[in-house]
């Protein structure tokens, strides 16, 4: 292994060391650092194969933690396709997530204290919110329903 090689794979271990990144976002910051691409995509294929790098367990993690923050499945998953991560990983980890009518009521609730307004446009501002949080219609509907109030 040469010097600069190992350099990278030490830089690579460190900036995985502090959260979960996908193999697009490391290799996009170790080509701020140095200039031998051919190293970078070695070092990430290493990686990859010693499971340290793993996009579906970093699309676990995003999801996990961007649901939390109140988004929805739709706003998760064009993230997600823009961090690199396989269409198919990105499905199999929102169906397996689940929960999402749960979610944006959760999400409502938190911005929308008085729950759901009687007024025609205040009702189209709160279901625009809901919808540029990456809510799916069935979702932002079970809001509004008198079931979920």
């Amino acid at each position: 292994m040469s010097e600069e090689s190992s350099l990278i794979y030490n830089k690579a271990l460190d900036i995985l060391s502090r959260r979960e990144h996908s193999a697009k976002e490391l290799i996009f910051k170790l080509e701020k650092k140095f200039d031998s691409t051919e190293e970078i995509f070695l070092t990430v294929s290493k990686l990859k194969k010693n499971n340290l790098l793993n996009d579906f367990r970093y699309a676990e993690a995003y999801v996990v933690a961007r649901k939390r923050k109140g988004f929805g499945p739709k706003k998760i998953k064009f993230e997600l396709l823009s961090k690199g991560i396989d269409e198919s990983d990105i499905h199999k980890v929102l169906n397996e997530e689940g929960g999402w009518k749960k979610a944006a009521k959760k999400a409502f609730d938190k911005k929308f204290k008085n729950g759901p307004s009687a007024e025609t446009n205040e009702k189209l501002k709160q279901k625009s919110f809901m919808k540029n949080r990456g809510f799916t219609f069935q979702e932002i509907e079970s809001v509004f329903s008198d079931d979920m109030l």
